[in-house]
């Protein structure tokens, strides 16, 4: 009789079947009790959407791949607490979509940046990093200053969040293109900055 161990290890079909039953139950096992967890559903008191400068600026954040280098995900450890501030809930992150938690720091983690530097810093600071942290290897992306929004997808973005049960009105989504029309994709960006972990008291 042949050892089952080395029938599944030969057969490349069975131990596919099998790896993902594994992977799908234990995916089952951590996902499903997050799902009747009162405390990952529920936006924390003072959370609001976007405005539709700030989406923009999120999907320039994406486009540009920032999240490549800057987590948005401060751990409970002390280390972490005592640089970058209070660490993440669940419930800042609920109308993320899809969430910028990520995982590489080649920069700082970027969860509660809103509010610690001034515009006109972030400004200097995306044109050249180096002129006021001499020690970056940050690229500068001063391209953003030259690029125009029109916001001619503005409204459709913020209807396919409010899809998602994103709480945009029927007057944030009317007037979204007119918000964002005319700024440029530097100011979008560093709008989107300014507000992040700043819901959070």
């Amino acid at each position: 009789m042949k050892n089952p161990h080395e029938l599944i290890e030969k057969n490349v079909g069975l131990l596919t079947v099998l790896i993902l039953f594994a992977i799908a139950l234990g995916a089952m096992a951590q996902i499903t009790p997050l799902m009747f967890q009162q405390q990952t559903m529920e936006p924390v008191k003072g959370l609001r959407p976007y405005t539709a400068l700030e989406l923009e600026g999120r999907d320039i954040y994406i486009r540009e791949g920032c999240v490549g280098c800057h987590s948005q995900m401060i751990r409970p450890f002390r280390a972490e607490t005592e640089r970058y501030g209070h660490y993440s809930v669940a419930g800042e992150s609920v109308w993320e979509h899809p969430f910028l938690w990520g995982s590489k720091r080649t920069g700082p983690d970027l969860a509660r940046v809103g509010g610690r530097y001034s515009d006109e810093w972030h400004r200097v600071h995306l044109n050249n990093p180096r002129d006021v942290v001499p020690e970056s290897n940050m690229p500068g992306y001063p391209w953003l200053e030259d690029t125009v929004l029109d916001g001619n997808l503005t409204a459709k973005k913020m209807e396919v969040f409010r899809g998602f049960g994103v709480p945009y009105t029927d007057e944030d989504i009317a007037n979204g293109q007119a918000e964002v029309a005319g700024k440029t994709e530097m100011e979008a960006l560093i709008a989107y900055l300014q507000q992040l972990g700043t819901h959070l008291k």
